[in-house]
């Protein structure tokens, strides 16, 4: 953060701010926005494109700034240069355009958000990201691809997985192995649904299947899976043990196995109730019997595992860190530097009868539940991210995991063909 608030002085000090672009105008992209423009020196809303003009100018409104409409390339390129906040319906329109120093997705969504990082990849752009459900589904293939570009992909500092991949990076730093990555949730409802969770979207202004997917666990599978791939972990079992704990993350450390989460390798897990929430913990070992002596002094108890923990994330407010060490110092918060180890398999939340079309994530019939990528790989389980518009070849249970025999997929959609590419690229893995 040193390093990061100094570059950005230096930055506004010069007069040659980071130019961002921002994909997605809903609840998360509004406040990032506002935040860049009244609170970042060194950092200037460039552009905001949104699937409709009135979203991205609602965005521009709420940050104090009067926004230039444009519609082409060449447009886009000479408001930016003009040192005008341009607004678009065209994503693709803006990434062909100069003037951009990053792109940030605060879309949600896997096939658009999918084409907006290829094609900002393609352009060789920084691309942060705030899209968990395109990250988990394959986020390996775009970081290779990325490296393959010389471009920085990472998750985004505020969100729960680049908080966690902070702390994990703190940890190891201490010599410290990590053992479970954890994040801490205020509920966990597998059969919550748009109806249920309309009222709580309403009173907050967010959208009704976002918050629906953070109520019944599939948000937290896929910010799980996506730390899992950054860093090489698994999981203890299918859904993960997602214990419900009222007391402190500290005490969480009587939860678990040491010798079992060493033959594992380490793993992903989350947490219903624990304080201080929401945050996140990472619990881990001591390999040096004096270090381990020091760390009881320091109050971190006896061992044989250690809780270190950060007792918030604050999502939009922490976004521009992660802008400034992609672009300055070509550092990820969170990336995936190899193949996957955990996916988001969807899973019936209600009976569906065969014909059914699935609604995706945060709807009415499935929810999605962290698997070892082998294990999905193995019985060819049908991922999350891919399930939307799928349309059931039979019938399936309450709760029956979905594989790809199950559905008939959509025509011609990108993120299949990426998938593809990823289990080609890397192989099945080790099932769990």
């Amino acid at each position: 953060m040193i390093l990061v608030d100094s570059a950005l002085r230096r930055r506004e000090e010069q007069g040659r701010p980071i130019r961002v672009a921002l994909v997605g105008a809903g609840f998360m992209g509004r406040g990032l926005a506002r935040h860049l423009v009244r609170s970042v020196p060194g950092m200037r809303l460039a552009a905001v494109a949104n699937r409709t003009l009135a979203g991205a100018e609602r965005a521009c409104a709420e940050a104090g700034v009067r926004p230039v409409r444009a519609a082409t390339a060449e447009r886009i390129e000479a408001e930016m240069a003009a040192g005008h906040t341009v607004v678009t319906e065209d994503a693709f329109a803006l990434l062909a355009a100069e003037g951009i120093d990053c792109l940030v997705d605060a879309t949600g969504a896997v096939e658009f958000g999918a084409r907006v990082t290829v094609a900002a990849i393609g352009r060789g752009l920084p691309v942060v990201t705030m899209n968990a459900e395109l990250d988990g589904t394959v986020g390996p293939l775009l970081a290779h691809r990325a490296r393959e570009a010389g471009v920085v992909l990472t998750a985004a500092d505020g969100d729960q997985p680049a908080v966690q991949g902070n702390l994990l990076r703190f940890v190891r730093s201490l010599g410290v192995t990590p053992l479970v990555a954890g994040n801490v949730k205020g509920l966990q409802d597998e059969y919550r649904t748009p109806t249920t969770q309309r009222d709580f979207a309403a009173r907050w202004g967010q959208n009704v299947h976002m918050v629906t997917s953070f109520a019944d666990g599939t948000k937290v599978s896929f910010e799980q899976a996506v730390v899992a791939n950054a860093f090489g972990l698994t999981v203890a079992r299918r859904g993960m043990y997602g214990r419900a704990h009222t007391g402190h993350v500290d005490e969480l450390t009587a939860h678990y196995d040491p010798d079992r989460l060493r033959e594992l390798g380490g793993i992903v897990d989350y947490v219903v109730g624990a304080k201080p929430g929401p945050g996140v913990y990472v619990l881990g070992t001591h390999e040096d019997p004096r270090q381990r002596h020091y760390l009881e002094l320091y109050k971190l108890g006896k061992g044989p595992l250690y809780s270190f923990y950060t007792p918030y994330h604050l999502c939009h407010f922490e976004v521009p860190h992660s802008i400034a060490r992609a672009v300055d110092f070509g550092d990820a918060a969170l990336t995936p530097p190899a193949g996957p180890r955990v996916d988001v398999v969807a899973t019936a939340k209600r009976a569906l009868p065969a014909g059914a079309v699935l609604d995706g994530i945060g709807g009415y019939d499935t929810y999605g539940v962290a698997e070892a990528h082998g294990t999905v790989r193995e019985q060819d389980l049908l991922p999350m991210g891919v399930a939307e518009g799928c349309v059931l070849r039979r019938a399936v249970p309450r709760d029956a995991v979905l594989a790809y025999g199950d559905v008939t997929l959509p025509p011609g959609r990108l993120v299949d063909v990426l998938r593809a590419e990823q289990d080609k690229l890397y192989g099945p893995g080790p099932a769990r």
